[in-house]
């Protein structure tokens, strides 16, 4: 029997900086009050609340084109048969997927994997036959939010909704551009809440739901009864790539969070508390008051955890108001401060609650506005004791990790691969992403000597 495996609507982008004044979205009142019809002429029907919202949904259509190179990835007979200088016509590859009108002049929020490398990024607003060129403000792999822009006026930004009143079995319905058939509207309940730990991205924080969610969706919304955005749709789990009834929408919240900074800032950049932590065992329970939040195991020297006074073996348990679940609730609640934000920390210490205030740092490796690299073509990170013991790393060796590398690139034809660590460019020495940015910015444009260690070795790439 096939294993079930997570789909992705997986198309292309193109980038492109805006800065921006401060953001308001148009936010829906809250409701606590669940109805039901109760006369016999009356019908159950969403129909009003979903007018609204699909005004708000628009239909995205990127290309890419292929290159020479990945043909001869593909077929390396084809340089083989007709040498280096043959010149195929390639064909562009389209993709569709869908969007969430953010604000009346022009801001919409889609995935950032529905926009990832795309040479050109189109936008059908409901209602017109006109077609829009988008581009980029900014995207946020980590969490696949991503913002686009298109120069229009007086569009129909949807009402937010808030994720602090959801519940499970509540009524949702999933609004996208299905497998390219237009504007569709399917329905379902809240299956669960807070799901993370799936694997797709590396921040999550999703809502669960059985609302029929296929290829083209992505990016879309998912509204509840009102009409009110309650999550971007983003995924689903499928033998088949079409829809199973467990579909995934990253909670309005943190697509609020995430695309302010974007259109702010033009970029994410995550607060840093600075410690490595784990979720209670069944065993550990017996050992602390508590029985939820997140264990901290270790601080790295300096960090500003460890500045402030946590220990291993400390429980976080809140920060701010926020009640901490487990490590992934802490890791993503931390994620959503911007560097330099002070917060209060409660931890329990021998079964007994403390509170700190931490200063959070900045969080290196937030490479993430625009095509998330800085380098084309590969995804980098710190070099952390986690890598380097999984990587077997030596110690004595400082640099940058390469984490991903786009087949594409010029990067992937030269022989870089992901675990390889930039150790120099140029004659400018690599301990971190800092360091790695200012060097790139002394050699300026233009290709460049780039020195990566693996395995014990040290080889160079001319990369941009």
């Amino acid at each position: 029997m096939k294993k079930p495996f997570i789909f992705l609507s997986f198309v292309l982008s193109g980038t492109l900086a805006l800065q921006a004044a401060a953001v308001t979205f148009e936010e829906m009142p809250q409701a606590s009050e669940r109805v039901m019809p109760t006369k016999a002429d009356q019908i159950l029907s969403f129909s009003r609340a979903i007018d609204q919202a699909k005004d708000s949904i628009v239909y995205i259509a990127t290309t890419q084109s292929k290159t020479q190179e990945y043909l001869r990835k593909v077929n390396p007979l084809i340089e083989e048969f007709f040498g280096r200088r043959y010149h195929p016509q390639i064909p562009k590859r389209q993709s569709l997927g869908s969007g969430v009108i953010a604000t009346s002049d022009g801001y919409i929020i889609t995935n950032s994997h529905v926009v990832k490398d795309a040479d050109e990024i189109m936008v059908r607003i409901p209602g017109s036959e006109k077609e829009y060129a988008a581009r980029i403000i900014g995207s946020d792999p980590k969490s696949d939010i991503a913002v686009i822009k298109v120069d229009a006026k007086g569009l129909k930004p949807i009402k937010m909704g808030s994720s602090a009143h959801l519940k499970i079995g509540d009524v949702v319905f999933a609004i996208g551009n299905p497998f390219g058939v237009g504007l569709s509207v399917t329905q379902g309940i809240i299956s669960a809440q807070h799901k993370d730990s799936i694997g797709i991205n590396e921040y999550e924080n999703f809502i669960q739901t059985d609302a029929s969610i296929n290829p083209g969706n992505s990016g879309g919304a998912l509204v509840d009864s009102r009409g009110a955005l309650i999550g971007i749709n983003s995924a689903i789990i499928s033998s088949s790539g079409g829809n199973n009834g467990i579909g995934f929408a990253i909670e309005v919240d943190m697509v609020k969070n995430i695309a302010r900074k974007l259109i702010e800032d033009g970029s994410v950049e995550r607060g840093y508390l600075g410690v490595n932590i784990g979720n209670l065992t069944k065993e550990l329970r017996q050992l602390y008051a508590h029985k939820e939040g997140a264990l901290v195991i270790d601080l790295p020297s300096g960090s500003p955890a460890s500045k402030a006074g946590l220990r291993r073996g400390d429980l976080i348990t809140a920060v701010d108001s926020h009640v901490i679940e487990d490590a992934s609730d802490l890791k993503n609640t931390i994620g959503m401060y911007r560097p330099g934000t002070k917060v209060s920390v409660t931890f329990e210490r021998d079964k007994k609650d403390e509170k700190i205030d931490v200063t959070l740092g900045t969080l290196e490796g937030g490479i993430s506005n625009q095509s998330g690299s800085l380098i084309d073509g590969l995804t980098l990170e710190p070099l952390t004791d986690d890598y380097r013991y999984r990587l077997k790393i030596p110690d004595d060796v400082e640099g940058v990790l390469v984490t991903e590398v786009d087949a594409d690139a010029a990067a992937a034809s030269q022989g870089v691969r992901p675990g390889d660590v930039i150790v120099q460019i140029e004659q400018e020495p690599v301990d971190s992403v800092k360091a790695l940015a200012q060097a790139l910015k002394k050699a300026g444009k233009g290709y460049k000597r780039v020195y990566l260690y693996r395995n014990g070795s040290v080889f160079v790439a001319a990369l941009k």
